[in-house]
């Protein structure tokens, strides 16, 4: 199968600037970690450059084909390609208990599903690095009073520390893509644990953003809030005021109130 097929078969924007591959395997800090786990490495552009990293190197791709270029010309990776799903793939089937990083070009489409199928696996992900559509890379890392500070941005931020590192633009792609695209790198967090209810967090966040235009006093109006409660001058605020932190206390309140 030669590269042009592949492209044509995968229907995907491949990265031909080798600079800007190892810029991004060069993201990662390599601490706490043994082995990196690289998702859709298609034709390998950013694996060659993982490969040369004092760690060993994984790759899980789902496209049949890519996963034969992969075995036939990256010899190094024998016995470490994985012909999977990573939305539905156990990582204990080959990696136990043991602490892995997450890297890649993310496919655009399934990108944000990448990274909250991460926080589901987060107490063995001490480092996520890798490139996304520029906007969602923004969002992910972005701060309180911003307009594309979101959902994305508090659950991540809650576990992770997000740092938006360089953007990359159209022309290093063929074909060329019709927006720029955004590296970041999150690190977990030392106490990753909240001090609240974790369930209770996800869906108080999601509902909040859900109708971010409102106050929280009308948004949260499915908790059955106690008038009392509603009286917190946190209530007139809207979701894209409160910081991951102020969050975790508007959890806290509201499971105190009996929800």
């Amino acid at each position: 199968m030669d590269r042009v097929k592949a492209k044509k078969h995968l229907g995907q924007h491949f990265l031909k600037d080798e600079n800007i591959a190892k810029d991004i395997a060069d993201t990662l800090t390599l601490q706490g970690y043994g082995t990196v786990l690289e998702i859709g490495p298609g034709m390998g552009v950013l694996t060659k450059y993982l490969l040369e990293k004092p760690v060993e190197t994984w790759v899980i791709e789902i496209d049949k084909e890519s996963v034969e270029y992969l075995s036939a010309h990256y010899l190094k990776l024998n016995g470490r390609i994985l012909s999977e799903d990573f939305l539905k793939y156990d990582l204990r089937k080959s990696f136990g208990e043991e602490q892995l990083a997450i890297a890649g070009n993310f496919p655009y489409n399934i990108s944000t599903q990448i990274v909250f199928r991460v926080l589901e696996v987060r107490h063995r992900i001490p480092e996520f690095a890798g490139m996304f559509q520029k906007e969602v890379a923004e969002r992910i890392c972005e701060k309180k009073g911003s307009k594309t500070y979101g959902i994305l941005s508090v659950l991540v931020q809650a576990f992770y520390d997000a740092e938006y590192l360089f953007t990359v633009p159209e022309h290093v792609f063929d074909p060329p893509p019709k927006v720029k695209s955004g590296v970041l790198r999150l690190r977990r967090k030392e106490n990753f644990n909240l001090p609240c209810d974790e369930k209770l967090f996800f869906t108080v966040v999601k509902t909040a953003f859900n109708q971010r235009r409102k106050t929280l006093r009308n948004s949260l109006k499915t908790f059955n809030l106690s008038d009392n409660l509603k009286e917190d001058s946190i209530f007139d605020l809207r979701p894209e005021q409160l910081s991951t932190e102020d969050f975790i206390a508007l959890t806290q309140k509201i499971a105190a109130n009996g929800v």
